[in-house]
């Protein structure tokens, strides 16, 4: 595994830490890199839930590297199997991610914070948008971000690029936490450890449908899933874990998931 981005596993949990003094930029290199530890992670049956996390206090992620982009990076070059950063478009990825948020987190950088499924943030975070300074487009985060908090405040963030604390990124629900900087890597595993010991099957079925059921009128979603036509779902209902859960309850002891 490459320095840029180191690994390690305990338990189910999968911990991804980026490595790229001085501000965690993420080049064309980095994101196809990104990209294949996050696969890699998506196709492992022993691995239930990842952690994001960069090195460093100051930058969570400076977003797109434009010392790189100047070299020669095309901002529409490969940016490998995930998308940008590895982790916003790759697909079939049913797994929890958590984002442990140290730092400013900007431009791409936000945007990879958005493709985690719960976000922790160190109180001294800050978080924007400021693409519209360089007179370009925020992709991601226009697409995104509009459905995370309310609408005016997310689309004051792209048209203004103005920034915002980890307190008011809390009162918005754009974070799920934010504490002091020693707590962040440890609350982050906590939350880790109970979802890789919870049923992985009915994590799969919530994200996918939580994902495709984003862009579908309710009794759409609905059908697809009382007619079984997610993956997902379908799977999930055919499987031990699905009578396990029933059969524990029934039995007044904690259900044990083996995830088929």
């Amino acid at each position: 595994m490459s320095e840029v981005i180191t690994t390690r596993s305990e338990g189910g949990v999968f911990e991804v830490t980026l490595n790229r003094p001085k501000a965690n930029a993420i080049d064309l290199k980095t994101s196809r890199l990104m990209g294949e530890t996050f696969a890699a992670f998506r196709d492992d049956p022993e691995l239930r839930v990842a952690i994001v996390k960069t090195e460093g206090d100051k930058f969570f992620c400076a977003g797109w590297d434009l010392k790189a982009a100047a070299d020669g990076d095309a901002v529409d070059g490969d940016y490998g199997v995930g998308g940008f950063a590895g982790l916003q478009e790759l697909r079939g990825l049913n797994k929890p991610v958590i984002a442990a948020v140290s730092g400013m987190a900007v431009g791409g950088g936000f945007e990879l914070m958005l493709s985690a499924d719960l976000i922790y943030a160190a109180d001294h975070s800050t978080f924007a948008l400021p693409e519209i300074n360089a007179g370009t487009l925020a992709d991601a985060a226009t697409i995104k971000l509009p459905k995370r908090i309310p609408y005016h405040i997310a689309m004051e963030m792209l048209y203004r690029g103005r920034w915002m604390d980890s307190a008011e990124a809390l009162r918005w629900g754009l974070i799920n936490e934010a504490l002091p900087a020693d707590q962040l890597l440890d609350r982050a595993w906590e939350v880790a450890r109970e979802l890789a010991a919870g049923p992985p099957l009915v994590f799969a079925a919530i994200k996918e449908v939580a994902r495709e059921a984003e862009s579908m009128q309710f009794q759409e979603g609905m059908n697809w899933v009382t007619k079984r036509q997610f993956a997902t779902v379908d799977k999930l209902y055919d499987s031990e874990d699905n009578m396990e859960g029933f059969k524990a309850f029934a039995e007044k002891r904690d259900p044990v998931w083996k995830g088929k």
